[in-house]
């Protein structure tokens, strides 16, 4: 298990949870969402959410293009972005933007965690810790505040890239 430096507690990966929702899942979530909004289901707009809920990782705009073009070479930037927009406004997608800059995206409802992001690959590691979690309640408290979200990024190299050195 990894180790925090500078720590004497544990860091855990993000841990796997009973059973995730599948594609197909999500797929039925996001059309009956569509419905509320009185949109129809769309080819193209199937086809973009699908590859991003099967990829099940932390994408950009631009990557996830190149991988919906391997499925229907149709698809053009504005139909990913907005569908994009469409997938966050459905609460299905959750709109990073780590230190680069460039907004990320990943599938919303899994579990909260927290993110590592290696400066020198761009690799982006989920962790959870309880700690972390209970000394934030305790901040809020004291300070007499409602917590009601936070994030937490943490950078550097993350051990590949440590071993390269």
């Amino acid at each position: 298990m990894p180790r925090a430096e500078n720590a004497d507690e544990e860091v855990r990966p993000a841990p796997e949870r009973r059973r995730r929702p599948t594609a197909d899942d999500r797929m039925l979530t996001f059309h009956s969402r569509l419905r509320e909004r009185g949109l129809k289901s769309t080819g193209q707009r199937d086809d973009i959410a699908r590859v991003f809920f099967e990829l099940r990782r932390h994408i950009s705009a631009e990557e996830l293009y190149a991988e919906v073009k391997k499925v229907n070479p149709h698809v053009g930037y504005a139909t990913i972005y907005r569908t994009l927009k469409l997938l966050k406004e459905c609460d299905l997608l959750f709109e990073r933007h780590f230190d680069e800059g460039q907004a990320r995206y990943e599938v919303a409802g899994e579990h909260h965690h927290d993110h590592f992001i290696c400066d020198r690959c761009g690799k982006i590691i989920e962790f959870e810790n309880d700690d972390l979690e209970r000394m934030q309640r305790a901040i809020a408290q004291k300070m007499g505040v409602l917590l009601t979200h936070h994030k937490m990024e943490l950078y550097g190299l993350c051990a590949d890239c440590r071993t390269r050195q």
